[in-house]
């Protein structure tokens, strides 16, 4: 079964917000990895990476690194909105769906979670004291 698309302009939008989330972050800087736009916290690690219809998802998602339990709870309490991603589930990473009606304040606190997870001691710190 092949999967349903939708249609580019509204997947471009969503993907530009997207975009424009992660890169608000302190010295969040966006690359290709496995042919997808991924966003690294400086010159660290992965903190948000595309899902675009992987193997024939029939959604856009993003994949976000979490701390122990989290995924657990939160693809039990909204299986429509979150899934455990391929590759990196098992390692505790959340997958949320972007539909044509993301819930854009969750998806942003998902984010700035999954940044101060990995970002350096001193990113994290850029970012809790706020603007300067």
């Amino acid at each position: 079964m092949a999967a349903r698309r939708r249609a580019p302009n509204l997947e471009e939008a969503i993907v530009a917000r997207l975009r424009a989330l992660c890169l608000a972050f302190p010295e969040a800087n966006e690359r290709i990895s496995h042919g997808s736009p991924t966003w690294f916290a400086g010159k660290g690690k992965v903190f948000a990476m595309l899902d675009d219809h992987h193997h024939g998802a029939n959604h856009l998602s993003v994949w976000l690194p979490a701390p122990h339990g989290v995924q657990a709870s939160l693809v039990e309490a909204a299986p429509e909105r979150y899934f455990r991603p391929p590759y990196v589930g098992p390692s505790g990473w959340i997958g949320v769906v972007l539909d044509a009606r993301p819930d854009w304040t969750s998806v942003e606190e998902h984010l700035r979670d999954a940044y101060l997870h990995v970002a350096v001691r001193r990113l994290r710190e850029r970012l809790l004291s706020g603007p300067k």
